[in-house]
């Protein structure tokens, strides 16, 4: 992979935009990343019950180290007292010439279905007040409690920043 000097990242033509001869340079290092260095289910797949490829973290990754894309998070904390919720902005910037590239919102909150409840065996699931126990129906049934939202907080901070982080890359 060919890397410009950090002068170049910014070049455009005196019109502000990028010239066309550096379009088509710029996508064709990242269809050269995808077909060399990237794989599918990997970097990169379907997800069940979409059409089109999507990008995972892996792949972002990958982006990130590529074009040289340092990332910086701001978190905002929107926790009430029965849910942990947080918003995350990750910012992009250049690595070489510490320009800001783009940046990218996520959020997670314990209020999530998947973050919400966890599976529960007999003893606990019995012990459990009603209010804060359910039977999941699907393929098969299963036994849940209420998760303790405080026991998540680390996980929620970490699954907004990633969420953060795929859009920032989507973005730039």
């Amino acid at each position: 992979v060919e890397m410009r000097p950090a002068g170049a990242l910014a070049s455009t033509q005196a019109s502000g935009r990028m010239a066309l001869a550096e379009i088509i340079q710029h996508i064709q290092l990242v269809q050269e990343v995808m077909h060399t260095v990237m794989k599918p289910d990997v970097h990169y797949g379907i997800i069940p019950g979409t059409d089109k490829p999507t990008l995972y973290k892996n792949g972002a990754e990958v982006l990130c180290m590529v074009f040289r894309i340092a990332q910086s998070y701001e978190v905002i904390d929107m926790s009430t007292p029965d849910t942990v919720r947080y918003r995350s902005v990750c910012t992009g910037t250049h690595q070489m010439s510490g320009l800001t590239l783009g940046s990218g919102m996520g959020e997670a909150s314990s209020g999530e279905a998947k973050y919400k409840w966890r599976k529960a065996y007999d003893e606990e699931f019995n012990s459990t007040p009603e209010n804060l126990r359910r039977i999941k129906q699907g393929k098969y049934t299963t036994k849940q409690v209420r998760t303790e939202p405080a026991d998540l907080a680390n996980t929620i901070l970490k699954m907004a920043n990633k969420r953060a982080n795929m859009a920032m890359v989507l973005n730039v």
